[in-house]
C-alpha cells in the first residue's frame, strides 16, 4: 500500500482501539491511542471489538452499539432487506429483544486486515423472543471495520439466511444481533 509508506509518517499515526473490559453490566468498548503497526494486532482489536459489538446486542446496550458502529453502519440480511444504523439503535433502545444466546460459536471467528479495512466472518447463534414470538437461528455473517481517526469502527454487516437444521429460524421477524 503505498501510503504505508508515507514520509509525513502514516504508521505513527495510526491508532490502536483496545477493548476496557467492565462489570457486565457496564461493559463497553473504550478507544485508547496507541500506534498499531500489524495486521495482527489490528486483527486482535478487530476481533474483540466484533465480540464487544455482539454482546452490546445482547444486553440491548444502545450506548455501546452507537459507540462501536459508524455513522454510515449498514446491515444486509439473508433475504435482501437492509436495516440501518439507527434501526438497530431504536431497536436496541426499545428493548423489543430479548436474546437468551446471542453468542458466535467459538472457533469460526476469522479476521482477515487489509490496512484501514477489516473483515470478520464467524458463526451466529441468536435466540431469543421478540414482541412475544419466540426464534432460534443459526447463521454466517461478515462485518466489515474500517480504522477512523476515532478508532475502528463497524461499518457494515452482511448476514447470510437461516441455516438448516438445528437452530434454523422458526420465525420471519428480523431478530437484529448483527
Amino acid at each position: 500500500m503505498p501510503y504505508r509508506d508515507d514520509p509525513a509518517g502514516y504508521i505513527a499515526r495510526e491508532k490502536l482501539m483496545t477493548i476496557a473490559t467492565l462489570p457486565a453490566h457496564t461493559a463497553s468498548a473504550t478507544v485508547l491511542e496507541a500506534p498499531s503497526r500489524t495486521a495482527e494486532a489490528d486483527a486482535a482489536i478487530v476481533s474483540a471489538l466484533d465480540l464487544a459489538f455482539q454482546a452490546a446486542v445482547k444486553r440491548n446496550d444502545a450506548s455501546a452499539i452507537d459507540r462501536i458502529l459508524h455513522p454510515t453502519f449498514y446491515l444486509v440480511l439473508g433475504n435482501g432487506s437492509v436495516v440501518t444504523r439507527d434501526e438497530v439503535i431504536a431497536e436496541a433502545r426499545a428493548g423489543l429483544i430479548n436474546y437468551e444466546v446471542q453468542d458466535e460459536d467459538p472457533g469460526t471467528q476469522t479476521v482477515r486486515v487489509w490496512g484501514d479495512t477489516a473483515i470478520v466472518t464467524a458463526r451466529l447463534r441468536i435466540r431469543g423472543m421478540r414482541e412475544g414470538i419466540r426464534f432460534d437461528r443459526l447463521l454466517w455473517f461478515s462485518d466489515t471495520y474500517v480504522r477512523t481517526p476515532g478508532g475502528w469502527k463497524y461499518a457494515f454487516a452482511q448476514a447470510s439466511l437461516p441455516l438448516p437444521g438445528e437452530g434454523s429460524e422458526r420465525t420471519q421477524a428480523h431478530a437484529g444481533g448483527l
